[in-house]
């Protein structure tokens, strides 16, 4: 969603990061295409005005011109202001859910994933806070909206409310508040129905049931498509029913991203939550660092390690790990890695949460890679008997056609694979001679080749001409994570798309 905005905002630092010492001139330009910048992402008017003021006080003074990297430390003036904007109180994705059973209200417009956002959040709340939900819909208008609600609870594993055909909105509320008592449940949500516009009658049914059951929050769902428009949407219900927090939905649309940005400043409610998808799992914490460091280009490592910590099982990385060490890595952990990859969301979904690899998630995709490869790789993989993954230096020429006519693939994709299998044992050999304190740069090392940038350049905000130099360093390589996150290091030789 910020897509835009990152490769604009980025253009500008470019610029101004090859220029050695930096004018007050100089700051202005760009500062002046940054506002440009922000309004083109939909960032309304006030809001881009005073964060442009906001950033020009600080990036005109003599602390600046005095730096030894005037262009980053405009950068990094820039992304804290960003944080700045988009920061609300308390910790984001907390919520007060302390004495059961603690109600939560869900409201908004129609169409704004409001239905869907309710069983995500049961999800997560059950998944990672232990909690016992109930879920109820008190959409009486929609037709099918309860047994939708139903539907996706079966899925998750969360109970419903059972549905009572001609109950009133409030009916349900209270029904709703007494079997989370008696059931014993920790919390129960409230999924209120919506209108394709904010009406006098939606208002007034979402406040009646607000009086009867006195949420601890009371969310609004936002569809991140709307613009603008969300903004005023949000106002209007916070005057008049309160919002404790919003949830942006399609957070992985293409709409501008300046609702999020104009959303917290202009109503001062938290965003708590985005939703980046369909699948039930897809909803993320919002946090204002990751995010602003999302739009700079400066990647989101905490996102990918949390990534890693979900799909990948720690007794498993455990052993590998002590595998790897001492120089033992057969193709059955070549397999895990690359299944823990597609996991991830493949090859570009991690590179775009990777400091200074957004731009080069573009030229791979261009490239023509896609994550086929790495299906086909594993399709490789499971056409070898038990003893050739445990051992693959037995791979003579017989058995290859063989793996490879069972995979349904050609012998020079198998040799490939081999090549890299061979390439990483010997990375893991390196790093398991290493201390850990060198085992972090040499990882990065790893992923660049030789004379590539080191961690702290990267941080920085990424210096364009490294990463230029580290991409023609690579030719055909796609840089992966050291082993640490049980990812593969190098990934070499792959095709066009066919």
């Amino acid at each position: 969603m910020f897509e835009n905005l990152s490769e604009r905002l980025s253009g500008v630092f470019d610029r101004l990061t090859k220029q050695g010492a930096l004018s007050d001139e100089d700051v202005k330009t760009a500062l002046r295409e940054v506002r440009v910048a922000l309004l083109e992402a939909d960032v309304s008017l006030p809001v881009a005005r005073d964060f442009v003021k906001a950033v020009q006080e600080k990036a005109t003074g003599q602390a600046v011109t005095k730096s030894v990297t005037p262009g980053q430390q405009v950068v990094k003036i820039v992304h804290d202001a960003l944080i700045d904007v988009l920061r609300g109180e308390g910790e984001p994705g907390a919520l007060k859910i302390d004495n059961a059973p603690a109600p939560i209200l869900m409201v908004g417009l129609q169409g704004s994933g409001k239905t869907t956002t309710t069983a995500k959040l049961a999800k997560r709340l059950k998944d990672r806070d232990g909690k016992r939900v109930l879920m109820a819909s008190l959409d009486t208008n929609r037709p099918a909206a309860m047994e939708q609600l139903a539907i996706l609870g079966v899925q998750i594993g969360v109970d419903t409310l059972p549905i009572v055909k001609g109950e009133d909105p409030v009916a349900i509320a209270k029904r709703a508040k007494t079997q989370a008592s008696l059931g014993g449940y920790d919390v129960y949500m409230l999924d209120t129905a919506g209108r394709l516009h904010i009406d006098a009658d939606l208002i007034a049914q979402a406040a009646a049931v607000r009086d009867v059951a006195n949420p601890r929050e009371t969310l609004l769902v936002v569809d991140g498509l709307t613009g603008q428009d969300a903004v005023n949407v949000a106002t209007e219900f916070d005057d008049k029913i309160g919002v404790t927090g919003v949830v942006l939905t399609r957070m992985d649309g293409d709409g501008r991203g300046g609702a999020a940005l104009s959303m917290r400043a202009v109503t001062g409610k938290p965003i708590k939550f985005v939703g980046l998808g369909e699948k039930m799992d897809a909803l993320e914490t919002f946090e204002p660092e990751r995010i602003a460091g999302r739009i700079l280009g400066m990647g989101d490592i905490v996102a990918l390690v949390e990534k890693a910590q979900d799909t990948l099982e720690a007794e498993q990385a455990e052993r590998m790990m002590k595998r790897m060490a001492k120089g033992q890595f057969n193709m059955n952990d070549l397999r895990m890695q690359l299944e823990q990859m597609i996991k991830m969301g493949g090859m570009q979904g991690m590179m775009g949460m990777m400091p200074g690899m957004g731009k080069m998630a573009k030229q791979v995709e261009e490239a023509g890679f896609d994550d086929k490869v790495l299906t086909h790789q594993i399709a490789l993989i499971q056409s070898m008997t038990k003893k050739e993954r445990a051992n693959p230096q037995i791979l003579q020429a017989s058995r290859k056609k063989r793996i490879a006519r069972g995979a349904g693939l050609e012998v020079s994709e198998l040799n490939k694979l081999l090549k890299m299998h061979r390439q990483m044992g010997d990375m893991m050999k390196k790093m398991g001679k290493m201390g850990k304190g060198g085992m972090m740069k040499q990882a990065m090392k790893g992923m660049f080749g030789k004379g590539g940038p080191s961690p702290e350049d990267m941080a920085a905000g990424m210096d364009p001409k490294a990463l230029e130099a580290a991409a023609r360093q690579m030719g055909g390589k796609l840089p992966g994570l050291g082993g640490g996150m049980g990812l593969p290091p190098g990934l070499s030789g792959f095709g066009k798309k066919k």
